[in-house]
């Protein structure tokens, strides 16, 4: 969050941070979570940008994950995911940004499964998007 929170600063978006403390384990590479991270964080920068009638409002939380883990969610108030967009959008070149290649989503994707967890994306109500992601407690790094 630090990373972005300039930019963040320079667009009028306002981030806020729900951090448990008492998370398990897991076992990561930090480097590329912080890039699963940053991506997730810098697409919801966007799409609150993007959306002048909401509030420009990004929220990252973190919590114990029910099925063992832990459970990290960005979620913004920007335009939002379109149901046909939701099948397609962590595949590779797929965009719905003027300047973008569709590549972070997909690089997300295979960052995540590669430690043994998931991503999800769904349309937030009233409006944006909510990106999940769920990793294993240790041991499961590399496991596919």
């Amino acid at each position: 969050m630090n990373l972005t929170r300039s930019q963040f600063q320079r667009h009028d978006v306002s981030i806020r941070s729900e951090l448990a403390d008492d998370l398990p384990k897991v076992s990561a590479d930090r480097v590329q979570l912080q890039q699963v991270i940053l991506n997730l964080l810098m697409n919801a920068a966007d799409a609150v940008v993007a959306s002048s009638d909401q509030e420009r409002l990004v929220c990252v939380r973190s919590e114990p994950y029910d099925g063992g883990g832990a459970l990290i969610t960005v979620q913004d108030s920007g335009v939002g995911i379109e149901p046909e967009d939701a099948k397609r959008i962590f595949e590779a070149f797929f965009t719905t940004k003027a300047e973008g290649m569709g590549m972070g989503l997909s690089i997300c994707r295979s960052i995540v499964e590669a430690h043994g967890g998931r991503i999800t994306a769904t349309k937030a109500v009233p409006c944006g998007s909510v990106f999940k992601v769920i990793l294993p407690e240790d041991g499961a790094f590399g496991a596919r």
